[in-house]
Formats: C-alpha cells, structure tokens, sequence
C-alpha cells in the first residue's frame, strides 16, 4: 500500500481526531523520507556506476602496460633507449596499481587481502640489522582482564638506506594468548606508501631524490645497490617510482591551489623529448613552469606541468579561471592566453622581462661592439640598479623609488630606442634588437607602475636551468604518464629547495606521515617554510 492510499483509508476511518492527525502526519514524514531515501539511491548508482568505469578503464591500462611490458619488444629501439622504456613501464604500472587499489571498495579488516610473501627474494644476512620491538598497549586480555603469555613473534623486514650504506629493519612484533579467551593480540601494522612492501620510506626517498634531483636513470641505482650486495631489480625500482609518485599528486595539487592564490605569477617552458616505442624514435614535448612571485611574502612556489606540446591552450587549461600579472617571454602562445582571457571577460594580464630585451643588445654588443646597444645596457644596467636598491623595501616603498627613478630612465630609454630604430638598417640585426623592445613595451614597463610586479622572468628560469641540465643524463621521457609524474615529483622538490627545506629530509618524512595524515591537514605537508618534520601521534 502506497502513502496515498493509506491516507485515503485513514481519511475515512472512524478514529479520535487528534490520533487522525497524528497518524497523517507520520505518514506524510514517511512518504518524503521514502522519496529522500529513492534520491540518494539513484545518487549511490550513479557514483557505483562512474567508480566502475573507473575500475574498468584502469584495470585495461594496466593490462596494457603490463602486455607492452613483457610482450615483445620493438628492436628498433637502441639498448639504452630500451632500458629507459622499460623504467617508465614499470613506473606506470606501478602507479596505474595505486591508482586502481584505491578505486576500489574500502574492505574490511577481516576482508582485507593478504599480500603474498612467497617469491620475495631474503635481503642479504650481511646486512646490518636494527631491531624494532613493538610491544602491545597492554599486557592484559582486552576481553578478560587477564595476563597474556608470549606465543611467538611475527617479524619482516624492510630494507632502508642511510647514503651509501645499506641497512635491514627488523621489526618484531611479539603475539601473546589469553588462555582463558584463546585469543591473540600483537601490534598492529601502521599503514605504509606501500603496504607490506620492502622499502622503507628512506629507501623511497632516496630512489626519488637520486632519480628527480640527482638525474640518476634507474639502471644506475640498481648498479649502487649491487656494489653492496643488494638485489634491487629496476621492475622494483620503477614500481615503487610510480607508486610514490601517485600518493604525492594531493600534495601537488595543494600546491597548484596556494600558486594560484597569488595575483603574480612566472611561467615559462622547456622542450622535453618523449620516446614514442612504436616508432624507435622521439618527439618533443614540454614542461611548462610556474613559479611564484619573488616579491611577495608568502614562501615561494615552483611548479611544473607536463604537456604534449607548446599550445597556449595548455598554459590555459593549467591556469583555469585565475586572475592577474602573468610575467612571460614574448612566446606567441602567451599572447593567445590574453586574448582568449580579454574575450572571456578575465583578467589576465602581461608583464614582460626585462632580461630578454637586454639578452638582445648583448648579443649583438657581443656581435660587433654596437655602441648603440652599448648604450642600451648602460640604461638597463641603471633599472637593475635601482632594483638592488629597492629589493628589500615594502612595496608601497619600492613603488615610490620605482615611480621617482625607474620610470624617468625607462622614458629616456624608451627615447633613444625610438630615435635609434629610425637610423637602424632595416632588417638588420640592430633593428630586431630594438623591435623586440619598442613592440612590447607597455608590458616592459608595467613593473615600474607598481611595487609588487617582477622586472624579469629569471626567477622560473632559474628554477628550470636543473632541468636543462639533467636532461644530459636522461635524454628523453619515457611515456606520457613518466612525463606528469616527472612533473609533479620535480615540483616538491622543487619548491622544497626554495624554501631551504632538504627535500630528501622532507620526503622521508612525508613518505612516513603521508598514510595516516588527515586531508584537513594536508597543509603541513607542503615543502615550503614553516615544515618541520613531524612525530607519529
């Protein structure tokens, strides 16, 4: 019987009318419960439904990955090219795993998988061992309040690192029996990066440290762990790369959120080679970076982006609907940027560097000793100046002296430029220097208008010169995802170092805290200033 006609039936039974309308009213509080309860129904089978076409895509890449993995491989591909395939393979896998283990149903305790031990090759008994005893909160029975006897012990090791030298922890987790309630209690095991796995977050951190910040290729930290003896298999490294490397992304993404804060921001690109297996050939790629402002108070912040390619459409997407002073090159995809944000109605607007205009007088003074972009230099020589002097001033501070003594310089530089451009050949090498100038010069000068904008980029082109240079070492990316995984690692450490933070301290600890941190607390995790490392609760 439906709510309706029960309230039908009570419309015509013979009944006290105070207990009518009680009995109306329940019934008209269970119809909208049951309607609540029909919405939020529909809203579980909707969720049920996306989580499984989650699942099920994953669990196709993994399959796939694993099919490339140790399927046939192209021979095309030189030895050393191949070695840096199979790394980025085993990283995916890795993290494709954690990303499809946490997709999945939370599980009971009691229904929880258990991790196979057989075929994990015994760390080598040379090794030194300390040992962790974990003792029971309470040696009485939680049930019966009476003593509990020792029963056995249950040990695993884990192996960790301390720079250049190898060490096993033990720990020993002593089991005790109620006699009475033929029950067992031990420690339990603290949730882990990698639940049941070898590596102890030291060892994590320094695959990552070595492979991130040191340009260390996985192969070669394999070959340091064998001249101590240890079996470290690059499938293993590369897992634990991929692993680590999706449990860092809420930390990243945090991250994005605080840069995007800020009303200034740096960006700037950097080719990136990415090795396409099918061909046994490379294309180009990019990591585009954003950093924060070194003028402002907060702690700086350095993040990269990894993408297919150099379409401002990418710097776009990335920066969402934020709002204020972008500092940039004169690259033809930032220009894009602006215009499609002027026509969206956002404000977005250009600040350009210094530090390239110069960059083209020196080139040319170096060329053929200009006087003409001798005297170029003299005058940006000048707006530096009164930029060292202002450095550490406040910003209504700097405002000022910027307003009294750069801007009357920018206007007789900005006089000459234009006289000289009259004379210059055109064409000639003396007219694009000037052109570069004269052509942007409203976003050239916008610094001085103010206290708080950059007067350069160089501040992400610093941050981007390590890239550069491991480049040296790695040569390429190995997939996409090896790309964006790159990205995000190279962001914290990254922003750790400018903040004087010891990334390799920093992610030791987080890859410690990181699986039992609560989300509310996320921001004390970010590798910036003001982290100490944190004590287990």
């Amino acid at each position: 019987m439906n709510a309706m006609d029960a309230l039908s039936l009570l419309e015509k039974a013979d009944i006290d009318p105070a207990a009518k309308q009680a009995l109306t009213a329940s019934i008209l509080q269970l119809k909208a419960e049951h309607e609540q309860l029909k919405i939020r129904v529909a809203q579980d089978q909707l969720r049920i439904d996306r989580d499984q076409l989650k699942i099920q895509s994953l669990t196709f890449e993994l399959a796939h990955l694993k099919r490339i993995r140790f399927g046939q491989r192209n021979e095309s591909l030189s030895a050393e090219q191949l070695d840096f395939f199979t790394e980025s393979l085993d990283e995916d896998i890795g993290a494709v795993s954690a990303e499809l283990e946490s997709s999945e149903p939370e599980l009971t305790v009691t229904a929880r998988k258990q991790r196979a031990k057989a075929g994990r090759q015994a760390l080598p008994d040379h090794l030194p061992r300390i040992e962790h005893i974990h003792e029971p909160l309470s040696c009485t029975c939680g049930q019966c309040g009476l003593g509990l006897v020792k029963i056995g012990e249950d040990i695993s090791e884990q192996l960790d690192v301390i720079p250049a030298q190898f060490t096993v922890h033990r720990h020993i987790r002593p089991q005790y029996a109620c006699r009475s309630c033929e029950t067992i209690t031990a420690d339990p095991i603290p949730p882990a990066i990698i639940d049941g796995g070898l590596a102890t977050p030291g060892l994590l951190a320094w695959v990552m440290i070595s492979k991130y910040s040191d340009h260390l290729p996985l192969y070669r930290l394999e070959q340091i762990a064998a001249r101590s003896g240890v079996p470290l298999a690059r499938s293993t490294l590369g897992s634990w790369v991929g692993r680590v490397g999706f449990s860092l992304l809420p930390i990243y993404e945090y991250l994005k959120d605080q840069l995007l804060s800020g009303r200034v921001i740096h960006a700037d690109e950097t080719p990136i080679r990415q090795l396409d297996p099918g061909k046994g050939k490379t294309h180009k790629s990019y990591l585009w970076a954003y950093r924060s402002n070194t003028l402002d108070e907060g702690p700086p912040i350095i993040l990269f982006d990894y993408q297919a390619g150099r379409s401002g459409q990418f710097a776009q997407d990335f920066l969402s609907e934020w709002r204020g002073y972008l500092t940039v090159d004169d690259f033809s995809g930032y220009k894009a940027l602006f215009k499609a944000r002027a026509s969206d109605g956002l404000s977005c607007i250009e600040v350009g560097c210094l530090a390239h205009a110069r960059r083209r007088f020196f080139e040319l003074h170096e060329a053929n000793q200009s006087p003409m972009a001798a005297q170029a230099l003299k005058h940006i020589a000048e707006l530096y100046q009164i930029e060292t002097a202002a450095r550490d001033l406040s910003i209504e501070d700097r405002q000022q002296i910027r307003h009294d003594k750069a801007l009357p310089v920018l206007a007789e530089l900005h006089g000459f430029l234009t006289a000289s451009r009259i004379k210059a050949p055109p064409g000639g090498a003396s007219a694009k220097a000037i052109d570069y100038s004269l052509k942007r010069w409203e976003s050239l000068e916008r610094y001085a208008h103010s206290g708080f904008l950059p007067i350069d980029n160089n501040p992400i082109e610093s941050a981007i010169r390590p890239i550069a240079l491991g480049r040296k070492n790695w040569l390429f990316s190995g997939s996409e995802r090896a790309g964006k995984r790159a990205a995000v690692i190279q962001s914290l450490i990254g922003t750790a170092k400018l903040n004087g933070i010891d990334p390799s301290a920093w992610l030791k600890d987080t890859l410690e805290y990181l699986p039992i941190w609560p989300n509310s607390r996320i921001d004390e995790l970010l590798p910036i200033k003001g982290w100490v490392p944190k004590e287990r609760a």
